[in-house]
């Protein structure tokens, strides 16, 4: 039997969460380098996955199958794509990062409500969740994904709850009670996307008499499984809302400013770039792979929900008065791009999205680590109380720029590609819809800019008049995330060339072919 590579990609931090948590109350500080050398081998074992997955080989590789639950055909079965090569990788890098941004974001307060703050559990809930979140991408057997999307939130409740962001405007009772709003709201609205998700797994069970993604593709494929068109279509939405909800699209979203806004910056990165891209990847491999015609019978609304997205999200994320709940919001309205870029049913828009899941997740990441220090650094998330920063700290400044620059598209950093290619795809198909969905780009540029003009530039407010420049552990997270984002903006093949043939396997699963130009109307 080979390595099961993919397993022991997952079992690392899952193990590491189990040592780490292990650790005396009093070596806080070994339990954090125990974390960090946890998630460097775990990136090493993902670019091992990266190395030996070959894009042009068989569509899930690395596979590994064994009985679980054999009574119920559930079977531990795990195997990747391009698409979840990719974010597996995305998932590992990122983990290096948000744990050297939070070194000391769940040291002991002096705070009666703050004195429970174990730093052992900070470390080993995030691990917790990078072993819940590979598996989530690897697994082929659907029941064994359900299992991992909703367990991850068990971690991310306490993350979320008892680890929240330090600067708060109010009293501390003040701010327990936020998080716990934040924490229990982004709870009661998952689980009850996971709960009617589960009504469809088992009527998916009842239909196929199975759980294996490529087992039920391999019966539609030969005729041998034939869902009705209304079973079809309520099994489809079944899943789609979940998928959905943790995306997050409009309108059940309002879980995500909250979460992000009472989190710390690491963990806030954790929800957007990594959690909620489970969401999206789902809709891909289930939505699109186990309902073909559903999906397109339910694109054209799903298409006006993602418009909604992408210009309510915007629009909300102009009027922020909130850093943190600025950089939420404009994920909302990304998230909108990339749900549009799946649905337009074009490769063009399908290899955007896969594109813009990576280079949002580095680019979310870079924004709102840079923020988490300067607002560490202040003790305050309201852009009114900043104001001439680049002339105190003016790395600090830059990279913010450099962000958020990314977050705006600009050519030459990596999500314009991403953007570009979801725009293109969904003009091939629903010119309307392309032309709308650009409005999202000039509010994006508002946003973006005004946040920068109003924190960074400007005369020096006396309370940043001190702030000191990055230091040298957060010039380590940082500077990668802008190597990053710059490299796969000027040269993003390597990228495209790994998930392109996964796009042409799920173009396959819905039956659809790239629309051909009208050469005749461009005349």
């Amino acid at each position: 039997m080979s390595f099961p590579l993919l397993t022991a990609t997952a079992a690392l931090p899952a193990l590491g969460a189990i040592a780490t948590a292990a650790v005396p109350a009093a070596r806080r500080t070994a339990a954090k380098w125990l974390a960090l050398l946890v998630s460097l081998a775990t990136l090493a074992l993902a670019v091992t996955v990266l190395v030996r997955f070959d894009p042009d080989g068989s569509r899930y590789q690395l596979t590994e199958s064994r009985a679980w639950i054999a009574e119920f055909g559930v079977r531990y079965e795990l195997g990747v794509d391009g698409i979840g090569v990719a974010l597996i990788a995305l998932t590992a890098l990122l983990m290096p990062f948000i744990i050297l941004a939070g070194w000391h974001d769940a040291d002991p307060l002096e705070t009666k409500s703050s004195r429970w703050r174990p730093t052992q559990g900070f470390f080993a809930l995030i691990l917790a969740v990078e072993a819940m979140v590979i598996i989530s991408f690897a697994a082929t057997d659907v029941f064994l994904f359900y299992i991992f999307f909703e367990a991850m939130l068990i971690p991310m409740y306490f993350l979320i709850g008892g680890f929240g962001d330090r600067a708060h405007s109010g009293s501390d009772e003040n701010a327990s009670a936020q998080r716990s709003y934040a924490a229990v709201k982004f709870l009661l609205y998952n689980l009850v996307g996971g709960l009617i998700m589960l009504a469809a797994v088992i009527g998916l069970y009842v239909v196929a008499g199975n759980f294996s993604l490529q087992e039920i593709a391999e019966a539609r494929a030969n005729g041998s499984l034939d869902m009705a068109t209304n079973t079809e279509r309520l099994l489809f939405l079944g899943f789609f809302f979940a998928f959905a909800v943790k995306a997050p699209l409009w309108p059940l979203h309002t879980w995500l400013p909250n979460a992000m806004g009472e989190a710390t910056a690491p963990v806030a990165v954790l929800i957007t770039a990594v959690v909620d891209k489970v969401g999206t990847f789902a809709m891909l491999r289930f939505c699109l792979g186990l309902f073909p015609e559903a999906s397109k019978w339910a694109t054209p609304v799903i298409l006006v929900l993602a418009l909604i997205s992408i210009i309510y999200g915007a629009l909300l994320a102009v009027g922020q008065r909130d850093i943190k709940r600025l950089v939420a919001y404009a994920s909302i309205s990304h998230f909108g791009f990339i749900i549009l870029g799946i649905f337009a049913m074009t490769s063009q828009g399908q290899s955007g999205a896969t594109l813009y899941m990576v280079n949002h997740g580095i680019s979310t990441a870079a924004l709102m680590l840079v923020a988490g220090f300067l607002i560490s650094r202040r003790g305050s998330r309201l852009i009114a109380d900043y104001g001439g920063v680049q002339k105190v700290a003016p790395v600090l400044a830059g990279t913010f720029l450099i962000g958020g620059l990314a977050t705006l598209s600009l050519p030459g950093l990596a999500p314009f590609v991403s953007e570009f290619l979801v725009l293109v795809g969904a003009f091939a198909r629903y010119p309307v819809v392309g032309i709308i969905a650009t409005i999202g780009i000039v509010l994006a540029a508002l946003y973006t800019l005004v946040l920068y003009q109003r924190t960074m530039t400007g005369p020096v407010k006396p309370e940043v008049s001190a702030m000191p420049d990055l230091r040298v552990r957060e010039l380590v997270v940082v500077a990668p995330l802008i190597a990053l984002l710059i490299g796969l903006g000027v040269y993003p093949k390597p990228l495209t060339d790994l998930v392109n043939p996964a796009v042409k396997h799920t173009m396959s699963d819905v039956q659809q072919k790239d629309p051909k130009p009208d050469v005749e109307a461009a005349k």
